[in-house]
């Protein structure tokens, strides 16, 4: 989807610094140093306007997040909610974040969560999509051993492309769900913008595993 260029973004993003990084290669390993205190570290790629990471830190003051998003325009909109939130629990990175083994160092992370990513549609363009094997090694390694990815969709194409990625990478399941607004778990399910506009199209499609070698 094509994102309308906002003009005031990048100075915006500029003016924010301590709310939001654009070199986050410099800060592997460090990620702590960016939070008011040492907190287990939770992470989203792809945080669209920012609404499911923002509700989760304010529901888990005791978690810190870090939200990458690759569009400066979309992450704007997500800096700007997050200033207005004046949550301290919050970092945003301004990157593509199909790679996260360049910008975390292994085991950095406590949990990660992939929400409504692009399905490529197309067969050639397989490898990339976020829940590929491309990227499921990287995933592994910044991951704490046996913590939990958390992945929903409502493309059912990439429901069941994801669901054979993981099985073939040798990830185990911790749960599967085919209609998660219809289930015991939606009443703890904190919704992406896009979630709460399109679910009522069809179901909404959740899986969490775990990288657990033993």
């Amino acid at each position: 989807m094509r994102v309308r260029h906002k003009s005031w973004a990048k100075p915006y993003i500029e003016s924010q610094p301590t709310l939001i990084v654009t070199d986050a290669e410099a800060w592997a390993g460090k990620w702590d140093q960016r939070f008011a205190k040492k907190q287990p570290l939770h992470l989203e790629i792809g945080i669209g306007k920012g609404q499911f990471i923002i509700e989760m830190a304010k529901r888990h003051p005791e978690i810190n997040f870090i939200g990458i998003e690759l569009q400066e325009s979309v992450i704007a909109v997500a800096l700007r909610k997050l200033v207005e939130s004046q949550l301290t629990n919050v970092q945003l990175v301004e990157t593509d974040g199909a790679l996260v083994n360049t910008l975390f160092r292994a085991g950095e992370i406590d949990k990660m969560y992939l929400n409504f990513s692009d399905p490529w549609p197309k067969k050639r363009h397989a490898k990339r999509r976020l829940t590929s094997s491309t990227f499921l090694g990287s995933y592994r390694e910044v991951l704490k051993d046996g913590h939990q990815l958390e992945f929903k969709t409502d493309n059912r194409g990439l429901f069941e492309y994801s669901l054979i990625s993981f099985n073939q990478f040798g990830t185990n399941f911790e749960y599967v769900s085919l209609d998660l607004h219809d289930s015991p778990e939606q009443a703890d399910n904190v919704e992406t913008e896009y979630e709460a506009k399109f679910s009522q199209n069809g179901p909404i499609y959740k899986i969490v595993i775990n990288f657990k070698t033993n």
